[in-house]
Order: structure tokens, then sequence, then C-alpha cells
């Protein structure tokens, strides 16, 4: 439960409602309070800070001015979702944010009436909120429909095609331009400010749309005379209003507006409320507004950990990601010829060292995975090998392209898999247990899962010196444990850590860990499993004999490592039964790692009790 000391004007906040009387001074007040709660509950719980700092009065203007119970308000990604769910009635419980049955840390239709679409992955709230805006029409249902998009996301190119329909749709979309980090367009000053009132008003734009009817209705030359003034008007919007990009895609431009300023904000929104075509409002916000180490760092407060509220310090551990950072920096210190690729996560992806040493090899290209891909593979095309760093769960996007572009032509192109498996308390938005089952359809695709830091480094080196093809490289988030081992020389040959036996357990990545624990002091057979594609043909000849054979994956059983290494045994002949194990395919809330290991049975303990449970029907199919 919320401590609302110091928080007065919040804790009368039940609803929306309660804000839209509030004046000038309250709204201040508010404001300051929401900022301290969000500081103090992430610094907490962690989560994404800047995004929602930003956004405090621009969520407040909203609420102001729109009824999101009824209307729909479409926040894409979501990340700065934390100011809404402030406003909707769950202040109360803020502090349960991103944890097991609390809280989530993305909008969730299922926990409120006010959240309109799940997000999680950017550049998705356009399609969503003409899609919805559609179905309303469909349905005669009338009602406003309010999209956010940061101006991150609209390096996505789904927020460009969205923008296309959208705009030839003529629907009174509106779509908020959230703008933290870089201007579209400079404000032209007093002129811009003059015209964005003046087109913004109703009277303009009933006046605006009754004048060209009456010129249109003139016999003979009125329609060539109304096509003639509305090109002129079209040549001096390119001399005096910003991002003719959105006029020219039939989108009316606002903007930009103070995205601190409730006041002016709602007014503009005010003012759109019965727009009848798609209008846009460039709001110029400040991520990690209000709090000095946020506005200072805010690639670090985006999503952070636990931190201290009165420095800002974070505590810092070397990742998965440093790992495999670290180690491509040395590879590129003797191969002239690898470069890295991210989309949008040089930090996230651990790759700030290597950009900084090696620039002229390093791409940034923005929230743009299927670009990355496909540029990926044309750069293989000239014979250099391209490591693209990227989580799996926003490799998904680019699903198409592993295919079509880099596999089919079996191009060699390295995927530095960061995130996979399940990742806590972002939830299900973020999980990477899905890439091994779909990796594993494609052809010319092989697919390492290194259970220790030194064969994360094994597995870099190998798919760029000796690997043929694509190779994608899977890593849990945090770090995997410290297992030196000198013997490594072929990532796609198994480990055999304990002999076959009547019972053998076959493990990947991180829950190598589990295994060995669950299978210490029995006569149980161990492979660690560092490649799943191609598998290990004389690791499974052996594993063949066995009983039963437990597979252990952190991704989804269905189609994935455990169903590929059941389906070899039967079609060898082996009367093994295969017991797989790892995530079903259901969905996997926001929880602890630990917690949704348990959830999903993957635990030592859990591993365990299955161990001798098979071994009990051992005893009694012998009996």
């Amino acid at each position: 439960m919320i401590d609302y000391t110091g928080l007065n004007m919040l804790k009368t906040i039940h609803t929306p409602r309660d804000i839209r009387n509030l004046n000038d001074e309250q709204l201040c007040t508010l404001a300051q309070e929401m900022r301290r709660l969000l500081i103090s509950t992430v610094s907490v719980t962690g989560g994404h800070l800047a995004s929602n700092l930003g956004v405090v009065e621009l969520t407040i203007a909203l609420h102001r001015v729109f009824d999101f119970e009824d209307d729909r308000l479409v926040l894409d990604v979501g990340h700065q979702s934390y100011v809404h769910k402030l406003l909707t009635g769950r202040a109360d419980s803020f502090d349960t944010l991103r944890s097991k049955g609390g809280i989530a840390g993305f909008p969730k239709t299922e926990e409120s009436p006010y959240d309109a679409f799940n997000t999680g992955h950017s550049s998705t709230s356009l399609s969503a909120a003409i899609g919805i805006l559609r179905g309303d029409v469909i349905v005669g249902r009338k009602r406003h429909v309010v999209a956010v998009i940061g101006d991150g996301a609209l390096t996505g190119g789904m927020a460009y095609e969205a923008l296309d329909d959208i705009g030839q749709s003529e629907m009174p979309l509106i779509i908020v331009l959230n703008d933290n980090k870089m201007s579209i367009s400079h404000n032209v000053g007093g002129m811009s400010r003059h015209l964005m009132k003046l087109r913004s008003s109703n009277k303009y734009v009933g006046f605006k749309r009754r004048f060209s009817g009456m010129l249109r209705r003139i016999p003979r030359v009125g329609k060539r005379i109304s096509d003639t003034i509305e090109r002129l008007k079209n040549r001096i919007k390119y001399f005096v209003l910003p991002n003719v990009l959105f006029e020219e895609l039939g989108i009316t431009y606002l903007g930009p507006v103070d995205g601190h300023d409730i006041k002016r904000m709602t007014e503009v929104f005010e003012s759109v409320k019965n727009t009848v075509k798609p209008v846009l409002v460039h709001v110029i916000t400040r991520k990690g507004a209000g709090y000095k180490p946020a506005e200072d760092d805010p690639e670090r407060f985006h999503s952070v950990g636990k931190f201290g509220v009165e420095t800002g310090e974070t505590s810092s551990s070397e990742s998965n990601s440093d790992i495999f950072a670290d180690e491509l920096c040395k590879i590129a210190e003797d191969r002239l010829d690898v470069a890295a690729i991210t989309a949008a996560m040089t930090s996230g992806t651990g790759l700030y060292e290597f950009k900084r040493r090696f620039p002229e090899r390093f791409f940034d290209v923005g929230i743009a995975e299927q670009h990355a891909v496909t540029m990926a593979a044309g750069m293989a095309m000239c014979g250099t090998v391209p490591v693209f760093c990227v989580y799996s769960s926003f490799l998904q996007r680019g699903y198409d392209q592993l295919l079509h572009d880099v596999c089919l032509q079996n191009l060699k192109v390295v995927f530095g898999i960061d995130r996979a498996g399940l990742v806590g308390a972002d939830g299900e938005t973020h999980h990477g247990i899905y890439d091994i089952a779909y990796l594993m359809s494609l052809p010319n695709m092989t697919i390492l899962s290194p259970s220790s830091r030194q064969e994360l480094r094994a597995a870099l080196r190998w798919a760029v010196y000796e690997g043929q093809g694509a190779c994608a490289i899977r890593y849990c988030r945090g770090v995997l444990p410290d297992v030196p081992n000198d013997d490594i020389i072929d990532m796609t040959k198994w480990e055999c850590l304990h002999p076959v036996r009547s019972i053998s357990v076959v493990a990947t990545g991180r829950l190598l860990t589990a295994a060995r624990k669950a299978c210490e002091g029995m006569d149980v057979g161990l492979f660690n499993a560092r490649a799943l594609r191609p598998m290990d043909e004389y690791a499974l000849r052996r594993l063949s004999r066995a009983h039963h054979v437990i597979t252990l994956e952190d991704g989804i059983c269905d189609h994935g490592f455990g169903a590929a290494v059941a389906a070899w045994l039967s079609k060898n002949g082996s009367g093994a039964s295969v017991v797989t194990l790892g995530v079903p395919n259901i969905i996997v809330e926001s929880a602890t790692v630990a917690q949704q290991d348990e959830f999903c049975g993957v635990t030592a303990e859990q591993i365990h009790k299955r161990i001798i449970d098979l071994m009990g029907e051992n005893h009694a199919n012998q009996g």
C-alpha cells in the first residue's frame, strides 16, 4: 500500500474526473507529487523512469480533456504508462509495480478499462489506433481515439506504413508526437504559433471547408480555382510550416507545444477534439524531467534497476551483454572485416565500447530490426562479418528477413541474441522464449546456447572464425556462471558431464546450472547441449540407449529443442521416452526470473523431483 505522506493532492485523485476542476497551482502540485512517487517507487522496483518523468504534464492534460474510460488512448511501447496508471485508480497499489500479481510495467487491458491496447514493442500505436477507429465505425460507436508515439518510435518502419494509411483514410485520429530527444523541426517562433492557433481553430477549419466547397460549385472553372489555391497553399507551407511530411500525407500538423505546460496542452487538445480528419500534435518534453540524475543521463534511467534516490547511483555488475561485447571488441582488433549492428540499443547490448573504438564499423539503425537484418545480409554479401546484437523479443520482428534475406542466401551473419529466455519483471511482451522454436525452422541456421561466460566468448569466436552461414548465439539476461573450461574447441559438440544412464538429462544455456544441482549425488546422465542446431548426433546416438531423456530449455517447449530431440530419437528407432521441460506455451506474467522458473517447473528442486518420479516408474516397471 502506498504511503501518501507528503502526497496530499495525489491521494484525492481516484479517477481522471478528479483532475478536471483543479486550478493551475493544484495541477502543478499534483505533477510534483507524481514525480516524487515515481522516483521513490522505481528506485525500489526498477522500471522505466526517465520516460515517465517526461510525460507527467502531457498525461495529465490528456486525461483532463478526454474520457479514456470510453475514449481510447493507445501508448506506443507503453514505457510511459506509469503516470496514466496513477491517474486511473491504480495509485494505491503502485508499489506492486512489475512484481508477481502486481501492476504491469506496460498497458494491460485485463488490468483496467482505461488501458485500450496491450503494448510493449515500439511503433505499433498508430496501426492499433486507426484499427480501433475503423472498428468503431463498423459497429456504430462514436468516440475519440488518441495515439501517443515518441520520436524514437518513428524510426520504426511500421509507423510510416501506418501514417501513410492514416492520411489517406481521412479519419479523425488524434496523434500526439512526444518528442523528447530531437526536434523534428525548429520552432519558427511567433509565426508558427500563430499559424498553429489559426489552423487549429474550429472556425478556421469550418471556413476552409465551406470556402473550398463554394469554389468548386462555380460552373466550369470552380474546381480549377480551388485546386490552384490548394497548390499555392502547399507551396507556402514549405516555407513557413514545420513538418510538411505529415501535411503531405494528409495529416494536419500542430505544434510544437511545450509538453510541460498543462494549460497550453489542454487548450490544444480541446481544439482538436472535434477534428474530422487526422491531426498530429507535436509536443516537446524533456526525458527525465524533474529529477536531475535522469535529466543528465536519460538513457541510463530509461530502464533502470534499484537506485539511490538522493544520488541516483545504481549498482553495476558485469552482464552477459558486456561479456559478449568485450569479446567482440577483441575479435574486431584482429578482424578488420567484423562490424557491429544495433537497433537503438547501444547501451542495452553493451556496445558503447565498440562504438568508441571502431566507429566506422558500428551501425545504429534505430528501432528498425527488419532493416538491420537485411542490411546485415547486404554487408555479408560483400565479405564482411556483421554481428547484430539484439534482444530476443525484438528479433521476432525480423523473422521474414531472417528467412528470406539471410538464410535462403546462406549468408554469414552472426546474431547476438540478448535477453534470451525468461526476463523477469518486464513480463510477457519482453520474454525471449520464442526464438528457439522459430530459429529451428530456418535453413542454414546454427543456434548456439552457451552455459557459462567462457562458452559465451567461445561461441562468438567460433561463429566468426569457424562458422558457415547464419549463427544465432542465445544468452540470458544477467550473467552466466564462471566455469573455466580449457577444452572448448567446437561449440557445436555437446559436452558429456556424466555418461548416459537409464535416466539422462540434456540441458541448454543457463538451465545447465539447475540441471547440475538437480543431478548431484544421483546416477543420472548429464549433457551440456551447447548447440541446439545442428544437434550433436554422436551424443544423440549415445542418449538413444537411455530409458528416459529429460530436456531443459529456456524457451517454449512446443516445437523447440526438446521436441527436436524427441523427433530425432523416435526417427532413429530409440525407445527412450522424452520429457521436455521449459516454458509452457502460455502467458508468463511479470515476476522475478526465479518465480517464473518455478511457474514453468524448471527449478533444480522441480527437476530433481521429476528424476525421482522417473526412477520410481523404472522400479515399478522392473518389478
